[in-house]
């Protein structure tokens, strides 16, 4: 349910942007998969905010569906990163669709960054601000039963110690007050101690957080600190951040009753210490403020919204283009200069003739000289051809450079080589994107580059799982980024299985506004038949023999020029 709350309430604050659809969000059955499915499919939102999106929740089916930008935040989730080691792979891939990482305290960042690294951002919650303690001179102590089993125990445990002579009482908030009230409890604590169902912690002097660690609640210390109350919690990273490591409240060693009964003591005989403590909770005090988390959402979501391109290009250009013929490109090919592919530069361009293809981007492996001699060649054959290269960077996959002029060597960093390609005036292209059968920039270095991406590969014939073209073409619909298309060819017989229908064009300016209008073109092809012919013409067939051929189809293509 807050999941869905959250995702209607996206639209009010980016009125700026196209706005969600206002129809009421229906309420979630027991296939909440499909509920949600509906949900993201018929609703065109800006933004997508989901909790805890681990697998087999609510969140993880929202971020399946999801076409809009995608907010994740995590809260405390300690029991939960346990659970999923054994789905690791699959929260992987989930959290690859987050387009912002949100963390509710720093040590969940930490925590949950060891496992599935990222950028998180840390947003405090809020907690809401109400009256402090009347000062009566009895010291009046609160429990909140939202932590781990054995918290409320060990807060009883602990109580049973305290000095019968102190001006204390303690009240214990609960959805289970009839059950918790049945307790056995010595006769001096039964006037002291109270149960009662839920409630804010209004007129309380300390609140005691005695997690053991396992599944804490961080909610507890920061309505304490909102009530003006002193927290007294389980020695525990999310706890410990949020005292200042003692310096907002008092901490004890977790599941030791003894060690909390002492600090109780201290804290009920001690007024002097309860208001050192009390004014060092005041800076925090001051940030729980709803319309501070409020406003730090909206900063998250119009700073995501910003990324996106804009959606007018250069009218000039397109009013020039309007008047030219519309001609098919492949943009991802690959010819006998690159170590995995045997097909000639001759072969090449007369095959791309046959294809009624009117323009080529050659883009082999490391290499720009293959594409060099195709447009040295390109006239007699009819065909214009892109000047390009694909570059294995140093860990971060592989980028091509379109309309390059010179060779960009491998193995630098995925920045360097982008920052090369826009040096050399070209056009930067992302291949198969998400194919994590290839190598790939993984989500968080795609981002980092995001502003410098010109056109996305959504589709590639040679990518094994239809998913992961899907996925691409997701992430360019999102951000507004120009989509285009290749074969990838590494034999001849693969080039053209896709294409690109758009406007001529003379340069990488009309090129790109080209793509605003262009169409995806594809023809069923099989990757097992190309593969293999693949494997024939670069593996299987002896060196001497792949020369021969090699010759033989220079000399026919080049009598075909």
């Amino acid at each position: 349910a807050v999941f869905a709350q959250e995702v209607l309430a996206v639209g009010e604050v980016l009125p700026e942007l196209p706005r969600a659809s206002r129809r009421r969000t229906p309420g979630l059955p027991v296939d909440v998969a499909r509920t949600v499915e509906e949900l993201l499919e018929g609703t065109p939102l800006d933004v997508v905010h989901v909790h805890e999106p681990f697998a087999l929740s609510t969140a993880a089916a929202a971020l399946r569906h999801s076409h809009a930008l995608n907010v994740g935040t995590f809260h405390a989730p300690a029991e939960r990163l346990v659970s999923m080691q054994a789905a690791r792979r699959i929260v992987e891939l989930l959290f690859g669709r987050l387009d912002a990482r949100i963390a509710s305290f720093a040590s969940t960042a930490n925590l949950i960054g060891r496992t599935f690294p990222g950028d998180y951002r840390v947003i405090l919650p809020g907690a809401d601000a109400v009256e402090a303690a009347p000062g009566d001179g009895v010291v009046r102590i609160a429990f909140a039963d939202e932590e781990d089993r054995g918290a409320l125990r060990l807060f009883l445990r602990a109580l049973r110690r305290l000095d019968p002579r102190a001006p204390w009482e303690a009240t214990v908030l609960t959805s289970r007050a009839a059950a918790a009230s049945s307790l056995r409890l010595p006769e001096r604590l039964r006037d002291r101690v109270r149960f009662r169902s839920g409630g804010s912690f209004a007129g309380a002097d300390v609140v005691v957080a005695a997690s053991s660690g396992a599944s804490p609640a961080p909610g507890v210390v920061l309505r304490a600190v909102a009530a003006g109350a002193v927290p007294l919690a389980a020695a525990i990273a999310v706890y410990e951040e949020l005292l200042a490591d003692g310096d907002r409240g008092l901490l004890f060693p977790c599941g030791e009753p003894q060690a909390l009964a002492d600090q109780l003591g201290r804290l009920a005989g001690d007024p002097a210490l309860r208001a050192r403590l009390r004014a060092g909770g005041d800076g925090l005090r001051a940030q729980l403020a709803w319309s501070r988390v409020a406003g730090d959402y909206e900063a998250v979501y119009r700073e995501l919204a910003a990324r996106r391109r804009p959606t007018g290009g250069n009218p000039a250009v397109a009013r020039r283009l309007r008047r030219r013929a519309r001609i098919d490109v492949d943009l991802h090919m690959h010819t006998d200069h690159s170590p995995d592919c045997a097909t000639p530069v001759e072969v090449l361009l007369d095959t791309a003739r046959q294809q009624g293809l009117g323009a080529i981007a050659v883009t082999d492996h490391n290499e720009v000289s293959g594409a060099l001699e195709a447009a040295a060649k390109a006239d007699r054959f009819g065909v214009k051809v892109i000047v390009g290269e694909e570059v294995k960077t140093a860990t971060q996959g592989e980028v091509i450079g379109l309309f390059l002029t010179e060779k960009i060597p491998r193995g630098l960093s995925l920045a360097e080589t982008v920052a090369e390609i826009k040096r050399q005036g070209g056009v930067v292209y992302v291949p198969h994107p998400f194919d994590r059968l290839h190598a790939v920039p993984d989500y968080e270095h795609l981002l980092r580059i995001l502003d410098d991406v010109d056109v996305l590969e959504i589709y590639n014939p040679r990518v094994a799982i239809g998913a992961f073209n899907e996925e691409a073409e997701r992430f360019a619909a999102k951000y507004r980024i120009l989509a285009a298309a290749g074969s990838d060819a590494h034999v001849a017989q693969g080039l053209g299985s896709v294409r690109v229908r758009m406007p001529d064009f003379d340069g990488p300016e009309e090129f790109l506004e080209g793509l605003r209008e262009a169409e995806i073109l594809t023809k069923p092809s099989s990757l097992l038949y190309v593969q293999a012919l693949k494997f024939l013409e670069t593996k299987a067939t002896p060196a001497g023999a792949r020369r021969a051929v090699r010759d033989r189809r220079v000399r026919r293509a080049t009598r075909n020029g």
